[in-house]
């Protein structure tokens, strides 16, 4: 019987995604880390496997073809369970979008739906096609925010890509729970942690980002998570018996302990 663990986790050299790569480096798990830039801290333990792809998830499509690529190549009963994380996210210039009208921040805008929507879409169905004859437990896990279901000015693609991610995961709920052994699939808002998006926010412009001000009073009045704890928080959902009754959840919600289900999370901040 297999006994090791797929893990595929996008983002994984810095913040959140980093650090749950670091939780989730054991023995009989085996880790697919896709992310810009590779990290040589990070090392198999014995027992355990790791592979890091270098690839740019404003140009999803390669990725989702290596990771279906790579997924069909792999003996159907090898792993116990399969789980992909779509952790990966972009903050587009934060400025209204009435001044977004230039080539750059066109661009930008462009960047930000791509690894924010458009990657997790496509490696999601790369993913489902390849596992679906293997009889591992699987689930998808999209990494969302608050604001993608509070909208926030300055902030219309991050926003948007975001309720995108919840709507998405909504669908595909429907879709897998129409199947004899579909995926579990859940969008988790993690809460509000301490990562380099969270710098460019409160060192942004005050006049182009009316809420500046607030991520700032989150850093002094240190009501920042840690990446570390916030890891231990998403990865201890993920491992609930009733993960993905609700398709859309948040670590923050009401009846969010062990054992309930909370859904919506209106509380603010990315990640």
């Amino acid at each position: 019987m297999a006994s090791s663990h797929l893990f595929i986790i996008t983002g994984a050299s810095r913040g959140l995604g980093l650090a749950l790569a670091r939780e989730l480096l054991q023995p009989g798990h085996s880790l697919v880390l896709i992310a810009r830039h590779a990290r040589a801290d990070l090392h198999a333990p014995p027992g355990g496997q790791l592979a890091q792809w270098q690839h740019d998830l404003g140009e999803a499509e390669a990725a989702a073809r290596h990771l279906g690529e790579w997924l069909a190549a792999q003996p159907p009963r090898q792993y116990a369970s399969a789980t992909l994380i779509n952790n990966a996210g972009r903050l587009a210039d934060i400025a209204p979008l009435s001044q977004c009208a230039d080539g750059a921040r066109q661009a930008s805008i462009a960047a930000a739906l791509r690894v924010g929507l458009e990657a997790p879409m496509l490696l999601t169905a790369r993913f489902l096609a390849a596992t679906e004859p293997w009889p591992a437990r699987r689930k998808v896990l999209n990494i969302s925010s608050g604001l993608g279901r509070r909208p926030m000015a300055a902030q219309a693609a991050y926003c948007a890509a975001k309720a995108g991610l919840d709507h998405f995961t909504r669908c595909l709920a429907l879709e897998e729970a129409a199947k004899l052994h579909g995926a579990r699939v859940c969008a988790l808002a993690p809460g509000v942690i301490d990562t380099g998006m969270q710098l460019e926010l409160r060192s942004a412009d005050a006049a182009l980002f009316p809420d500046q001000g607030r991520f700032q009073s989150l850093h002094e009045q240190h009501q920042l998570a840690s990446a570390q704890g916030a890891a231990a928080q998403v990865l201890a959902w993920l491992q609930r018996p009733d993960f993905g009754a609700e398709p859309v959840s948040d670590v923050r919600a009401p009846g969010a302990g062990p054992g309930g289900a909370g859904a919506g999370g209106l509380k603010t901040s990315p990640r």
